[in-house]
């Protein structure tokens, strides 16, 4: 059984900083693409990060120089840095894992974590 469980969030002032968890079961991660999504109130889910199996990363405009994302295959965990927050950040966030992530119907969702970014 697949499961990808999400951790990290929380309430942050603008400007602070965050390290969301994804840690992965019940697959062979290592050949996995893993990614970040959110989903603010409102409106549509959107692709904040992805660090594809081959090692290469690809980020929305929005969070360039601020986010980065990492893997450590070892630990079977995908994480997102998240530094000079703003209250546009704020969302749900969710972890994906897929073998195809070219295919938007493909691989497994984790159950989302909320990042807040308040005064």
């Amino acid at each position: 059984q697949v499961q990808l469980v999400e951790s990290g969030g929380g309430l942050v002032q603008p400007g602070g900083s965050l390290r969301l968890s994804c840690v992965a079961s019940g697959v062979i991660f290592s050949v996995y693409s893993m990614g970040w999504y959110r989903q603010a109130p409102g409106k549509q889910r959107e692709l904040v990060a992805v660090m594809l199996s081959g090692g290469r990363s690809n980020y929305a405009d929005s969070v360039k120089g601020r986010f980065t994302i990492s893997r450590d295959n070892a630990k079977n965990t995908v994480y997102l840095q998240m530094n000079s927050l703003k209250p546009e950040d704020t969302a749900v966030y969710y972890c994906k894992g897929s073998l195809a992530w070219g295919v938007p119907t493909s691989g497994y969702w984790g159950q989302g974590t909320q990042v807040t970014v308040s005064s």
